[in-house]
C-alpha cells in the first residue's frame, strides 16, 4: 500500500540480485550475508534529485569511513570533541535547511519527471522477428529474487497492437499480450 517502502524494498532487490545470483538457490540464506552491504550502499549514495545522501537527511552530517579512519582524512585529523560539541546547535540548524532544500528539489523534480513523461514516454509496438523478454507473471515455484523476465522470444506474429505470437529457443508458440 506503500509506494515509497515499496520502491525501497525493490532498490533492495535490485542490490541484492546481481550479488547472490551465482549462489541462488530456492529460498537461499546467502541474501541475509549481502543485506547490510547492499543497505549500507543505498544510505551512502546521494540522492540524484536532492543531492544528499539519507545518512546526511537523518544524522546530520556525512559517515566517517573506515577508510577515512585508516588513511586520517582530513577530516578525521581536523575533529576536535570540543568544538564539536559546540557545533553540534549549528548542525541541527543545517539540517533543518537541508530538509527545506531537499523537499524543494523533489517537487521540482516531481514537476519536471511529469513534463518529460508527458511529452516523451509513448507506446512501443514491435516487429516480427524482434528479440523481446516476457515479463514472467506466474509466482509458481518462485520466489522474490527469482529473476523478473523470461526469454528472449522472437516475434512470429502481430495478432493486434500490443498482442504478439512468440516463439522460444525450443520452438513452443504461445500468445503474449
Amino acid at each position: 500500500m506503500n509506494g515509497q517502502v515499496e520502491h525501497v524494498n525493490g532498490m533492495v532487490l535490485q542490490g541484492l540480485k546481481p550479488r547472490i545470483f551465482i549462489y541462488l538457490n530456492k529460498f537461499s540464506e546467502q541474501w541475509v550475508a549481502e543485506l547490510l552491504v547492499v543497505l549500507w550502499s543505498l544510505r551512502m549514495i546521494a540522492s540524484q534529485v536532492t543531492g544528499y545522501t539519507p545518512f546526511f537527511m537523518v544524522y546530520g552530517s556525512e559517515a566517517v569511513l573506515p577508510t577515512d579512519l585508516d588513511y586520517r582524512a582530513p577530516r578525521v585529523r581536523a575533529y576536535d570533541e570540543q568544538e564539536a560539541k559546540a557545533s553540534l546547535e549549528d548542525a541541527i540548524d543545517q539540517l533543518d535547511e537541508a530538509h527545506d532544500v531537499a523537499l524543494l528539489y523533489l517537487a521540482k523534480y516531481q514537476q519536471v519527471l511529469c513534463r518529460y513523461h508527458g511529452r516523451h514516454v509513448q507506446g512501443w509496438a514491435f516487429n516480427i522477428e524482434d528479440l523481446v523478454l516476457c515479463l514472467v507473471l506466474s509466482n509458481k515455484n518462485r520466489h522474490k529474487l527469482s529473476p523478473s523476465w523470461e526469454g528472449p522470444y522472437v516475434i512470429v506474429e502481430v495478432l493486434r497492437p500490443g498482442t504478439y505470437k512468440l516463439k522460444s529457443i525450443n520452438s513452443k508458440l504461445f500468445t503474449n499480450a
